[in-house]
């Protein structure tokens, strides 16, 4: 038999049942750049990001609207793409990264501005995501993050 350790909620358990798991994805378009970086992608460079959220659980819903179902995928498609809409078409960089005159000349201009408190990296994305999927309660367990259609970081607890 099987066993393997899950961070359900706050516990860890040890599982030895089956595991049904959902994945939908979402995407946006947004600019960065990484502060202090040697290479190519400290200059201001554009991504078309792809977010897969995956979702898993032992057991589905016995009763409701939902019976038979881990959760309704229409939940966990609007929260994913509330996410990714809220990243679209903007310049995302890491707060204190920017001059504040850039900063004040490009809100000026009224531009979309997400500044973060981390390098805007794939790898940071994944983590930020799959943390803002826990603080709705959903029962998220690896988040995907691709920059490029060959290039992904996984974040999973």
């Amino acid at each position: 038999m099987y066993w393997y350790l899950v961070f359900y909620g706050a516990d860890w358990i040890k599982r030895e049942e089956a595991m049904y798991f959902l994945k939908t994805s979402a995407s946006f378009d947004s600019a960065h750049f990484l502060h202090g970086y040697k290479g190519k992608c400290a200059n201001l460079h554009g991504h078309h990001w792809v977010i897969e959220a995956e979702f898993s659980s032992s057991h589905l819903q016995d009763d409701g609207s939902c019976r038979g179902m881990l959760i309704d995928f229409g939940d966990l498609k609007r929260a994913v793409r509330n996410l990714a809409d809220s990243f679209d078409h903007a310049l995302i960089y890491e707060k204190n990264s920017l001059k504040p005159d850039t900063e004040a000349a490009l809100l000026s201009e009224n531009f979309h501005l997400v500044p973060m408190d981390f390098r805007p990296t794939a790898e940071n994305f994944a983590r930020c995501f799959y943390e803002k999927l826990r603080e709705k309660d959903l029962p998220v367990y690896r988040v995907t993050v691709y920059e490029t259609p060959d290039n992904c970081a996984v974040y999973e607890v």
